[in-house]
């Protein structure tokens, strides 16, 4: 057999020319990223801002209209400042009128939160730490239960709650609004959710090896590993006590049991009654006081309720 014969015309076009010392490379783009870093968008970086400014004016509002007088306020411009700075003088006001109760409101408000809060985040805790730790008959039940009552809204509640507190004579009580406050459908299964990523089987295991029973592993093993979970609970849970209208408005009649959200709006609403007195920039101070705990807590246990958040984000 004869091998084909191959010219040198065909080798060069054939061939792909090589000049000497340099090899073929594939284009590569202009753009490099490096890993580390994200990329930039304009557009995510305008919706932020437009939501943070959304977020900014009604707080700037209040902080600039709590400086004003009652005449003040109508006579200047919202985002700006009037000519007499009586922040000090409506602080004053504020906490002397009507004998002093806004400051009986807000220690309702403190009462609500510590023993509602408190108790619905430590219920949270409990059942969240059971479910995902234990497993038992009914459990799927469960969890359909807690993610139904999440999307339940709590204002469709508060007439039933209403007619059945009624019937027990616990009506126009304190009790009446903190013994709602203790169920928290969100709060459960967040911490859930927590505790399956949090706490290891394995920690648990080794703890039973050791001798140690149900309560002292959950007091000395899981608590610790739940706490950023349950400061997030804990402010999610405080948050919606601190600001909660509808359920004080249907079942306390006493203004002395008022929160501070019900016993606002009452002197907000003394301007519609006949006699009845404007203290419009009494309003605007009580709303800022009553927002600057939330604020405080926010910013001082940040770290936590983030993490919290977060948990579960990432799988090992």
């Amino acid at each position: 057999m004869t091998s084909p014969v191959v010219t040198a015309s065909d080798r060069s076009t054939t061939a792909p020319s090589r000049t000497s010392g340099s090899v073929p490379r594939l284009r590569t783009s202009r753009r490099r990223h490096s890993p580390g870093k994200p990329r930039r968008s304009v557009l995510l970086t305008v919706l932020t801002g437009l939501v943070l400014l959304y977020s900014l004016v009604p707080l700037i509002w209040l902080a600039i209209s709590a400086t004003k007088t009652q005449e003040g306020l109508s006579r200047s411009f919202g985002l700006w400042f009037d000519g007499d700075f009586a922040l000090w003088d409506n602080i004053s006001q504020t906490f002397t009128y009507d004998g002093g109760v806004f400051t009986r409101w807000l220690l309702n408000t403190l009462l609500y939160v510590g023993l509602g809060a408190g108790g619905a985040t430590f219920l949270a805790v409990l059942g969240g730490y059971a479910l995902a730790k234990f497993d038992f008959p009914g459990r799927r039940a469960v969890f359909a239960v807690v993610i139904g009552a999440v999307a339940v809204p709590g204002t469709a509640l508060a007439v039933p709650t209403f007619l059945m507190f009624s019937e027990m004579g616990l009506t126009d009580t304190p009790w009446s609004v903190v013994i709602p406050s203790l169920i928290s459908p969100f709060g459960l299964y967040l911490m859930w959710v927590f505790a399956g990523q949090a706490v290891p089987a394995e920690l648990m295991e080794a703890a039973r090896i050791d001798g140690a029973g149900e309560v002292r592993t959950f007091f000395q093993v899981a608590l610790p590993l739940l706490a950023p979970g349950i400061v997030t609970v804990l402010l999610f849970t405080m948050v919606a006590t601190w600001n909660n209208f509808f359920l004080p408005l249907v079942m306390l009649k006493d203004p002395d049991w008022y929160p501070l959200t019900l016993g606002l709006n009452s002197w907000n609403a003394q301007a519609a009654t006949a006699g009845g007195e404007a203290v419009f920039n009494l309003v605007v101070t009580g709303s800022l006081i009553t927002i600057l705990p939330l604020i405080a807590a926010f910013l001082l246990l940040q770290k936590y309720w983030q993490s919290g958040l977060a948990a579960g984000s990432l799988k090992e």
